[in-house]
């Protein structure tokens, strides 16, 4: 037996797109992620998108390559908005709701240049957010805490890898977090770009993210003097976020890369 998975990445942030019926016969699904998303003797990716498509769109559930559940993920949302760009040939203009455990999202399709698709997403405004301090390993650090559907904490400061890895790998775990959390350590670069490097739950340094650019855009806009539409950069590229009265709007690519035939032990 065999199951057919799609893989795309919105800037080196990778997905499993993989349709619910396909996995009738997978009685384990967190062992299953696991073994798809491993880099080494799986497929590879960040996570995986279990898709039921609908009129609308497509109802989803998000699980983390570890194997752990998600309630949102930006890119992964664009991921599957650019399966059903090429499923159904949507034309630019078109529109599609993605169903998420953190609410519908709607996609526009600006596009696409061969496999590469293009979309302004509709986020939702951010909840809860807040400055705090935080007590890592004796040393208080100031963040910013939000929720863009999923909790995000930011650090503004100091970006960089070594810092990446001995702060915000455990703030991704902190006990003031029960959940977990995504963590993005931000710089302000000028009042319309935002630097960003991310730490996800569940997966650890990821390339990029959507909801970590959106809670990153709107710390800095907050507390660290950015514009309320800015370019946020990450290792693997660029996304536009803007934050309005009553939502965030998050535009970049997708690119579908292929289908992966996985054979069933």
């Amino acid at each position: 037996m065999s199951i057919t998975l799609t893989k795309a990445h919105a800037y080196g942030n990778d997905f499993l797109v993989v349709k619910e019926d396909e996995l009738t016969a997978v009685g384990d699904l967190p062992d299953f992620v696991r073994r798809v998303c491993s880099r080494h003797r799986g497929v590879g990716a960040d996570g995986v998108m279990i898709v039921k498509t609908t009129p609308a769109g497509a109802t989803t559930r998000l699980f983390n390559a570890d194997g752990s559940r998600s309630e949102l993920s930006g890119n992964g949302v664009r991921c599957v908005g650019a399966c059903l760009a090429f499923w159904r040939n949507m034309s630019a203009g078109d529109s599609v709701v993605v169903e998420t455990e953190a609410g519908p999202k709607t996609l526009v399709f600006l596009g696409a240049t061969e496999c590469v698709t293009s979309f302004r997403a509709s986020m939702g405004a951010p909840t809860g957010l807040r400055q705090t301090t935080i007590d890592v390993d004796g040393t208080p650090i100031a963040a910013v805490v939000l929720r863009v559907g999923n909790p995000q904490c930011v650090v503004l400061g100091e970006v960089s890898v070594e810092r990446l890895h001995r702060i915000a790998a455990k703030l991704a775990v902190h006990p003031i977090f029960p959940e977990g959390t995504n963590v993005e350590l931000a710089a302000v670069e000028a009042p319309d770009q935002v630097k960003i490097l991310i730490w996800e739950r569940g997966v650890g340094p990821t390339e990029a993210s959507g909801t970590g650019a959106c809670g990153a855009a709107v710390a800095a806009a907050a507390y660290g003097g950015a514009n309320r539409t800015v370019r946020v950069v990450s290792p693997g590229g660029t996304q536009l976020v803007e934050w309005t009265q009553d939502d965030l709007l998050l535009t970049g690519d997708a690119e579908v890369i292929g289908e992966i035939t996985w054979w069933l032990d």
